[in-house]
């Protein structure tokens, strides 16, 4: 397990141990290393004030009281953030997220049982090499630590404090909280979206009685600040499992304060005679998202959302049968008040309500070239690909047996065969502002962008017409 530890961390770890601290790997690294899985964030916990961090590292940064301590370092030449956080316990939890008082341990024991899960409350020390102890000898730290421990496991190269059994639950595939289910989620209620992320993003179940409580306490997660609640969420969405961590949020209650509009789709049929739809709209969309070949966050949420708009515009026809007109356009509003309520960015806010703005396009093979571009000006050279998925992820989530009909492909390679060598865009005309400028004697001004819209929308129509000396003699007729 320590072999697979970078040599850049094990040196972090290597200055507290020659300074005579004490130094454990804990969370989520140690969890990984266990599930031999990629540890992206490692931590360290120190009987090491802030203060005395920062003399062994004067390039840290510390600007919280709840003593971690921010390290950078590179790895396979990227920048990696190491937290460095001392001993602590806390007292009080009034809303819900933070301690009212945190106190420096003294020891890891108590450390650890501050903890969220049984799978995050393991320690991991590397045994000192023979050097390191002689110089120690005398104060007995490292014999005086092992005869502390409840039967700690020791395989000549690690140490593994283990006081709540994590070491089983990760081998039983369990998610457990430490203690007292209640009094961990009442401290952060983000632990109860954390409980299924975690399950979901390992395949684990969660244990009865910490499932019973964070039913309970679901409610509680409505305290939790929204960019908090959007990076466990698309933690979830990016897992391996984003169908089923969606189902756990849903039957535990949760989604109906993190995502109620999308529970406004149960029990609205979309079964219309001759179309592929047998389920109502969320089921639809949960298995959309199930289906949905990207791997990325965003798009998976946009596939998640696409149909959110169904259920504000519900109506029969002359036949009695249920329609849902524009329900792209009311789902892009929805979408995007749900991105402000979570605090999205607004790159990933905008890419969302304009992937389900325009999820309805047409793939009619009798559709123009010049459609073809507008569909990619609209959806963004950049989001096509996104925007195929959301349909495949549609198509399959709606009972469809096949990725991909016949007019889907014909319609992606058309697609393919406009993006070469680029989309044709206003600067491709063959004039210009200064063009239209000299033609009418006109200084700059709102009105020549209204002429290059114009002939624009002209010549995206039929390309051949992209020609100096025709363009001019439209800019003379044109009328604004």
């Amino acid at each position: 397990m320590i072999e697979n530890i970078p040599k850049e961390i094990i040196d972090i770890y290597k200055k507290f141990e020659n300074s005579n601290f004490e130094v454990y790997f804990v969370g989520g690294c140690v969890r990984n290393l266990f599930l031999q899985k990629e540890v992206k964030d490692w931590d360290l916990t120190t009987n090491a004030t802030p203060e005395e961090i920062l003399k062994l590292f004067p390039n840290g940064f510390y600007d919280n009281k709840f003593g971690t301590v921010g390290i950078q370092t590179e790895i396979d030449k990227k920048k990696h953030i190491v937290e460095i956080t001392t001993f602590r316990t806390e007292h009080g939890h009034t809303d819900k997220r933070r301690p009212d008082k945190v106190e420096w341990g003294r020891s890891i024991e108590e450390d650890l049982a501050r903890r969220d899960f049984t799978v995050n409350a393991i320690a991991l020390k590397i045994e000192p090499s023979p050097s390191v102890i002689a110089s120690k000898a005398k104060q007995s730290q490292i014999d005086g630590i092992a005869a502390s421990r409840s039967a700690p496991r020791n395989d000549n190269k690690s140490i593994i404090i283990d006081p709540f059994g994590g070491q089983k639950d990760i081998k039983d595939k369990i998610i457990r909280a430490v203690g007292d289910p209640k009094q961990r989620f009442k401290e952060d209620a983000l632990r109860l979206i954390r409980a299924i992320r975690i399950a979901t993003e390992h395949g684990f179940t969660i244990d009865t009685k910490t499932w019973e409580e964070i039913v309970s306490d679901a409610h509680l997660i409505e305290e939790v600040s929204g960019e908090r609640v959007r990076t466990e969420l698309l933690r979830i969405l990016g897992s391996a499992h984003p169908y089923d961590g969606t189902m756990l949020l849903k039957n535990s209650g949760l989604l109906q304060f993190i995502l109620p509009e999308l529970l406004e789709g149960i029990g609205v049929s979309q079964v219309r005679p001759g179309r592929h739809h047998t389920s109502d709209v969320f089921t639809h969309n949960v298995l959309s998202l199930k289906f949905c070949p990207s791997t990325y966050p965003i798009v998976r949420f946009a596939t998640l959302l696409h149909d959110v708009g169904k259920p504000k515009v519900e109506k029969r026809d002359e036949n009695g049968l249920v329609i849902f007109h524009n329900h792209e356009i009311v789902g892009s509003r929805i979408a995007r008040t749900i991105c402000d309520r979570l605090h999205f960015s607004k790159k990933d806010r905008d890419k969302i309500v304009n992937l389900i703005r325009w999820h309805m396009f047409t793939v009619d093979e009798k559709i123009t070239d010049a459609a073809v571009r507008r569909f990619i000006r609209r959806v963004g050279a950049e989001s096509v690909k996104d925007m195929m998925d959301l349909r495949i992820g549609d198509r399959l989530g709606g009972g469809t047996q096949t990725a991909e009909s016949w007019r889907l492909k014909l319609f992606k390679k058309r697609i393919e065969d406009q993006l070469k060598p680029a989309p044709f865009s206003i600067n491709d005309l063959t004039i210009d502002g200064t063009d239209i400028m000299k033609e009418l004697n006109i200084k700059p001004g709102p009105k020549i962008g209204e002429i290059l819209q114009k002939l624009f929308l002209e010549v995206d129509e039929d390309l051949s017409k992209n020609n100096k000396e025709y363009l001019l003699k439209r800019v003379r007729e044109i009328k604004l």
